[in-house]
């Protein structure tokens, strides 16, 4: 029998497309699989990724996904023998993995005195020197006052940056430029890290500016054999949060990636490490500064898995029974080139705020080194309890310039309609000129967004138009009601709707050319439906393909990466400009601080309230001077976006 066999079943303590993705590991290697799901997840794709499920509890992640009781009853209830944590919530907590140990079970994952001590940043920065690992000079407190700050601040100088202890992915982490904002930064640091991570502990560190963020993926046996699999280039990242990766690094020659993966090797030493995990640097020219250690897979573990012929699943497996490794380090080699682009629900033209809704229609894209881990479906609702991320979208290739042209197409053919997504800026992204070249840092894409066209392709609008026309008419002729909203004239040669974004106007027949209007824009075209949820619209004499879809009353749709909604008028004036000082939800969420009361004087820009979505926190400020008139809501309130949440009323009457 073999010695993985003794491991089935695996409940995998996690949701989404990591879920999804471990459970196909383990399908191939013939071991059975358990999921486990909220109440927001029971018609989740990786409920039906794996042969068993079990609820754990609510939507709330602390009363579900983190919630380390539900999840042993869980795995007592599967009969599971091994669990496997996935990334993110529990995937890091070093009682979680002795609490499994303890229950007679297998860890999939590193031992946990390791996870302990490289979850604490601290204490890993020291074990990184130790070992020889060079480090950035630190204040490692574990709750720096704000005079110890300061005297840091007075040493080091400036930029500075504040962490969470416990925490990574950019979560309770504060970049300082001004020493006013230092005591802000350290509250909102611990205060966030809190959230994350049940830990407020911060520590401050100095900050490079524009340094390259490269990580080292390593494998250890239990037996003390360690190896490095090179490189991942991690530099395109927004607020601390990574977008795209990519295998090999364009920056890291054989010299380097050697002194790189000692260095890893040396610190997965130092703390008894096995199993899979990943030691992130700061590289800046052939130098480079320990940043820290990841004890868990890492989102982009599909760009070294396809560069080096490797499942990195099945090697943690394999580790985790007690198998020794089989890899040999001067065998482990580059081959070709690997880049992943992550999709989340997101608006980029809305600053990025978190965008839900239920998918509609989602086609991935498929072609020729293209590989899509994804953990969502047509009718899957994305809410605001969990990480926006949806899916992955990896390509690879012989070549750096052929993955990235592999990845373009890929985003420009991806299919996602009822909620917005992050796909046609990414391909925006990787247009820039510094990225096709490789000359990337981790400041890169903050110098770049006021440059990268984010707004939704001008077409959209037009062929929405004639989108709906063409439903009308189908409804029409299968004599069912005109949907949408649609007036029609005796003739069937108008169409008109009233739409949140203007009047949609088509004079014509529908599939004949005719006069397209929407607002003060005119086009001539005409549709017609080429496939389910597809329409090929002519605009002026250009003909383009687009991806539709039913909402309700609302229509989605989409080209090249790109997707608008379209929504009936709404009834009456809304007063919600910023001239009126009525203040709406931009984003769904939950109220986390109310800074203001209902009397206060404020002046334009002032928080009023802090709303969190996402695992992103968002200032809600004042729209201009007067006095807060209306509060709305209290700290804990769920909010929808448009929601009323404040009005600041003038001292003077409005115009």
């Amino acid at each position: 029998m073999s010695s993985l066999a003794g491991l089935s079943p695996v409940l995998i303590a996690n949701r989404g497309e990591i879920a999804v993705r471990v459970a196909r590991s383990l399908r191939e290697l013939g071991l059975r699989s358990v999921a486990v799901y909220s109440d927001a997840d029971r018609d989740a794709l990786h409920v039906d990724a794996c042969d068993l499920a079990v609820r754990i509890g609510p939507a709330e992640a602390a009363q579900s996904y983190l919630n380390i009781p539900a999840l042993l009853e869980a795995a007592a209830a599967s009969g599971a023998r091994a669990v496997h944590p996935g990334y993110g919530f529990l995937s890091e907590n070093a009682a979680f993995a002795q609490a499994v140990i303890d229950a007679g079970l297998v860890w999939i994952g590193p031992p946990p005195a390791a996870i302990e001590l490289m979850g604490d940043k601290a204490r890993a920065r020291e074990l990184a020197r130790e070992a020889g690992v060079p480090v950035l000079p630190g204040l490692e407190e574990d709750a720096p006052s704000a005079a110890a700050a300061q005297a840091f601040v007075a040493e080091h100088g400036l930029p500075i940056v504040v962490k969470a202890v416990a925490g990574g992915g950019g979560k309770g982490m504060r970049v300082v430029r001004a020493e006013a904002d230092l005591a802000d930064a350290l509250a909102a640091a611990a205060r966030e890290a809190q959230a994350a991570f049940g830990d407020g502990r911060v520590f401050l560190e100095r900050y490079l500016e524009q340094p390259r963020h490269i990580e080292v993926q390593l494998l250890a046996d239990a037996h003390g054999a360690c190896v490095h699999l090179g490189e991942r280039e991690c530099s395109l990242q927004r607020r601390h949060q990574k977008v795209v990766e990519e295998c090999p690094s364009p920056a890291v020659g054989p010299e380097l990636r050697a002194r790189l993966g000692e260095a890893a090797v040396r610190l997965a030493h130092a703390c008894a490490y096995a199993g899979a995990g990943t030691v992130e640097f700061l590289v800046a020219g052939e130098e480079f500064f320990f940043l820290e250690m990841n004890t868990r897979l890492q989102v982009e573990h599909p760009v070294t898995e396809l560069v080096y012929g490797v499942d990195l699943v099945e090697l943690q497996l394999r580790a985790a029974a007690g198998e020794p490794l089989t890899l040999v380090q001067q065998d482990l080699e580059p081959v070709g080139h690997a880049i992943e682009a992550r999709l989340y629900a997101e608006d980029p033209a809305a600053g990025n705020l978190p965008s839900t809704g239920t998918i509609r229609a989602w086609r991935p894209p498929t072609g020729l080194g293209v590989r899509v881990d994804s953990g969502v479906r047509e009718g899957s609702v994305v809410e605001t309890h969990y990480d926006p991320m949806l899916a992955k979208v990896i390509a690879s290739g012989p070549d750096r310039a052929t993955a990235l042209e592999r990845l373009d197409e890929a985003l420009a053919d991806l299919v996602l309609l009822g909620l917005t997504t992050n796909a046609g800026a990414t391909r925006a992204l990787l247009a820039r000129p510094e990225v096709r070249a490789g000359d990337l840092d981790t400041n890169l894409l903050e110098r770049i967004a006021g440059d990268l066209d984010l707004e939704p392709p001008a077409d959209l609008l037009p062929a929405a138009a004639l989108a709906e026309q063409l439903l009308a008419a189908e409804a029409q002729a299968a004599h069912t009601t005109v949907p949408l909203g649609w007036r029609v004239d005796g003739t069937w040669g108008s169409w008109r709707r009233r739409t949140d974004r203007g009047d949609l106007v088509v004079e014509g027949r529908p599939g004949e050319p005719g006069a397209v209007h929407a607002g003060e824009d005119h086009w001539t075209g005409a549709a017609r439906r080429v496939g389910p949820g597809a329409i090929s619209a002519t605009l002026d004499g250009l003909t383009r393909g687009y991806a539709v879809a039913l909402d309700g009353d609302v229509l989605w749709i989409g080209r090249g990466g790109h997707q608008i909604e379209v929504r009936p008028a709404p009834r009456g004036t809304r007063d919600a400009s910023a001239g009126h000082g009525v203040v709406e939800a931009p984003m769904p969420g939950t109220v986390l601080i109310v800074s203001a009361a209902t009397g206060d004087a404020v002046v334009r820009g002032d928080v009023l309230m802090v709303l969190e979505s996402m695992k992103m926190e968002l200032q809600i400020t004042a729209p201009r001077d007067g006095v807060v008139g209306e509060l709305t809501h209290a700290v804990g309130d769920k909010v929808a976006r448009g929601e009323r949440l404040a009005v600041v009323e003038s001292d003077e009457e409005d115009a």
